[in-house]
């Protein structure tokens, strides 16, 4: 008994600028591939069910393209393999702030996949001897949840769910979703489910027994550098989705070729360096990318320099990488500064980046609200800001 499990698929998604000859965001057909591909491997596979633990689509209004590729997707799925149950759960990208609103998901009823958008379902298989409980986001974030337990109705029980498992998350949030609901590891009992398919980390990660999130098919949060750090932490190689048989429990990967690459070159300390020293030093590093920076989605972090410094750089050289790759971000991170205090010995001046996190740890916030992730989410941003206006 096999089931293929999939999670965070994000179409929908754009970032950068480029678009494709037919107008479409180049990040968004990136997403739109990695789909696909997914697809053809779930076809080739030929599971018993399909599971897709949330976040579908990247927004709650996707565009219309995106969900026309979705419906002919799953219409793909629905056509080679019709006795092969479809789960679908809502994330919290693609759950409405209110639940009158509706949710663009109920749209795959039409195809015959099971979806659950904002109350837990369970759906019961006795061909297959499998139960699936589904357990959206919105399940999730009520003060009263369900009771993540299998039942004892079936041979096959599978949880399925969208949320952020407690301490399993990296210390730096930077790669972690805003927005997700918190569940304990306990609540959901690993090992008393024949699996457990969990969306919503974007990094493939094993949760205890039989237990996984599958990881994302692309790089699709706003840190895709802070998940290249994470895979390579975990030793994952790169997205994929995951092929599971029930019965040894063993989840197998399925590897996504990437559209590009997602590169962060090796850091660079500007120290001491004239502004000519640190181009050449640079060019060295863009140089040495194997296969070179055309069309990649590149990052290279250079410590240690002087607002002076990164202002006389050849920005006619850095405009012409920026037109090469995707896109290319020249992180110029300035010395740590220094102020006398008291009577002249040497502090640390605190950074904007201090003051917003100083301010947003004590800002009184609505109930709900991750104050750790609605932190973190501030101070990156305004950390990007000033890397972008260094750069500029």
């Amino acid at each position: 008994m096999k089931i293929a499990h999939l999670a965070d698929l994000h179409l929908g998604f754009r970032q950068y600028h480029r678009q494709t000859p037919a107008g479409i965001n180049q990040r968004e057909a990136d997403t739109a591939l990695a789909f696909r591909q997914a697809v053809d491997g779930v076809l080739a596979a030929r599971p018993d069910a399909v599971i897709v633990a949330g976040d579908l689509f990247h927004s709650v209004r996707p565009t219309n393209a995106a969900i026309v590729f979705a419906f002919q997707q799953f219409q793909r799925i629905r056509a080679d393999l019709p006795d092969a149950p479809i789960v679908l759960i809502a994330g919290n990208h693609d759950t409405p702030r209110s639940t009158e609103t509706g949710s663009i998901l109920r749209l795959f009823d039409e195809l015959g996949v099971d979806v659950a958008t904002h109350e837990a379902r369970r759906f019961s298989y006795p061909q297959l001897e499998l139960s699936v409980l589904a357990v959206p986001h919105e399940a999730l974030a009520q003060a009263e949840r369900p009771v993540l337990r299998p039942d004892g109705s079936a041979r096959y029980e599978v949880l399925v769910a969208h949320g952020e498992v407690d301490g399993v998350f990296p210390s730096d949030r930077s790669t972690v979703e805003y927005g997700g609901a918190l569940v304990r590891a306990d609540e959901f009992g690993p090992g008393e489910w024949s699996y457990v398919a969990f969306g919503h980390y974007h990094v493939q990660t094993e949760l205890g027994p039989r237990a996984w999130y599958c990881g994302s098919l692309e790089y699709v949060s706003t840190n895709p550098w802070g998940e290249l750090r994470d895979e390579a932490e975990k030793g994952v190689a790169g997205k994929s989705w995951l092929l599971v048989n029930l019965d040894t429990g063993i989840a197998e990967p399925r590897p996504i070729i990437p559209a590009r690459r997602v590169l962060d070159l090796p850091r660079l300390d500007g120290s001491d360096m004239s502004a000519e020293e640190l181009q050449a030093a640079i060019s060295d590093r863009v140089a040495a990318v194997p296969g070179g920076i055309a069309d990649q989605v590149v990052r290279l972090v250079v410590t240690g320099v002087p607002r002076h410094v990164g202002r006389q750089l050849d920005h006619a050289v850095l405009r012409g990488w920026k037109a090469e790759a995707l896109h290319f971000q020249l992180d110029l991170r300035r010395p740590e500064p220094t102020r006398i205090t008291g009577v002249g010995a040497p502090g640390r001046r605190q950074t904007l980046p201090d003051i917003v996190q100083d301010y947003l740890s004590r800002r009184q916030l609505p109930a709900g609200i991750d104050r750790a992730a609605f932190v973190n989410e501030g101070v990156e941003l305004v950390a990007s800001a000033e890397r972008e206006l260094a750069e500029d």
